[in-house]
């Protein structure tokens, strides 16, 4: 099936889906000039600077993540992984606007136009339309959306050097549309997980596991690159290209996470914000030492590429519990995470013969799921959410429960998306193209062009 047809498809798709929502009102909403809101409480124009920041630091972790993936990738595929980094924000903040939003946060009365759902999923606030029409329903939109954008781009590191970008791209409107926001809306959205009590203050399970189990599902099914593993099973190591790539995009997404969990907080008179921004530091930092040390207990060698996923471990394990534990839990979680990242990505080469270029599946969905269940185990009693410290036992039930959800949801839909992709518009480039590299075949260009061979292009 060509590109141009695969494209068709994609748009046709989504004109039938924007048609189904013809009945969505198109007035004018409640307040759709703050007036009113800042007139009822002064106070919100702080909350509204500060929540509006910190969506623009998880907007700016785009680059980090672009930056950590094309360098643990090769050369040849470096503009492939740009595209898919720059266009799966793009594809998610419109499938996330049109639909996502709707279904996740409809229901939870979090904010003007979204009154009407139930346990399972949100029915109101479609397309920011008539009572969605607010600057806090715009507030909470454009928060929610740099998130739904994480969740979408983690996938795009695990499945990288051989996976067709149209095919990646049409996997990013539905998991903004309808995985991603489903399950958020379980949690996040007045859902059954949280009339339970389970909690996730930043999205350790909602965002993070979500891709990372998601992740290792496409990376299952579009298989190994080639040369990955030899005949009896072992894996052959590909280098990465750009470790300064790396490194920088590190340092990138650890900045952004200030966004990413102090404001989660939404409100810059919620003083807790100085201590979820201390756990947050807290966290990387161990999980990188913690990583980088164990491996240079075990081989040798200072692996600057340990330190680098480590930080990101520590983080993604921080993030569900940041609000709910004191410093020293933060230092505690975040250490384990780094080890864990370790453990995962030798479970899943050596034993699931799961080929993730940039340990995606490890990072993200073993570091979330621990960050689940590290709530259940060191939350303090702040905001009224207690662990195992505490001597509650009630709440590590509920992020047991979250766990096997998020799990279930995301390898099943998982499954069902990345078959009927694969069945429709095809996974894996050729073989040719895959030897040859991304860039060229389909994009057309390289990334690195040498100085002679653009002479010879302008001669």
């Amino acid at each position: 099936m060509g590109v141009r047809r695969r494209l068709a498809s994609v748009l046709t798709l989504s004109g039938v889906l924007i048609l189904a929502m013809g009945g969505v009102a198109w007035a004018q909403g409640p307040d759709p000039n703050g007036a009113a809101t800042l007139a009822a409480d002064p106070t919100m124009a702080v909350n509204f600077t500060w929540t509006l920041v910190a969506a623009f630091l998880v907007f700016f972790m785009q680059a980090g993540f672009a930056l950590v993936e094309a360098g643990f990738t090769r050369a040849k595929n470096t503009v492939n992984i740009l595209t898919k980094n720059m266009m799966d924000f793009a594809i998610a903040a419109l499938a996330f606007w049109a639909f996502g939003f709707a279904l996740m946060f409809g229901g939870s009365e979090a904010a003007p136009g979204l009154d009407i759902g139930n346990a399972f999923v949100g029915l109101s606030g479609f397309f920011l339309s008539g009572p969605a029409y607010d600057v806090q329903t715009s507030m909470l939109w454009l928060f929610q959306m740099v998130f739904a954008a994480t969740a979408a781009t983690i996938v795009s590191g695990a499945m990288a050097e051989r996976t067709r970008v149209t095919t990646y791209l049409a996997y990013t409107f539905f998991i903004s549309a309808i995985i991603y926001p489903i399950f958020g809306h379980w949690m996040w959205g007045g859902g059954w997980l949280a009339a339970i009590g389970a909690v996730d203050f930043a999205g350790s399970g909602v965002v993070h596991a979500v891709g990372g189990l998601l992740a290792l599902v496409g990376a299952w099914m579009v298989g190994p690159r080639l040369g990955k593993f030899n005949p009896d099973g072992t894996p052959n190591p590909i280098p990465a290209h750009n470790l300064t790539y790396v490194v920088i995009g590190t340092f990138i997404l650890i900045f952004g996470w200030f966004g990413f969990n102090a404001g989660s907080t939404l409100a810059a008179t919620e003083l807790r914000i100085s201590i979820i921004a201390t756990n947050t530091i807290l966290a990387a930092a161990a999980g990188a030492v913690s990583a980088f040390y164990y491996t240079l207990a075990r081989t040798g060698r200072a692996d600057v590429t340990q330190a680098a996923n480590g930080a990101l471990a520590g983080l993604v394990s921080i993030t569900a519990p940041c609000a709910y534990v004191a410093p020293w839990a933060a230092v505690v979680i975040g250490a384990l995470g780094g080890l864990l990242l370790i453990a995962s990505v030798h479970f899943v080469e050596r034993r699931l013969k799961v080929d993730d270029p940039v340990g995606a599946v490890s990072v993200h969905g073993a570091c979330g799921l621990w960050g689940l269940l590290a709530v259940g185990i060191f939350a303090d009693g702040t905001y009224g959410v207690s662990g195992l410290i505490a001597g509650n036992v009630s709440q590590l039930g509920a992020q047991v429960v979250a766990i096997i959800a998020v799990v279930v949801w995301s390898l099943a839909t998982g499954w069902i998306l990345f078959s009927f992709l694969k069945a429709t518009m095809g996974l894996r480039v050729p073989e040719t193209d895959e030897k040859a590299g991304l860039d060229i075949t389909e994009h057309g260009m390289r990334c690195y062009v040498m100085e002679e061979e653009h002479a010879a292009a302008t001669a």
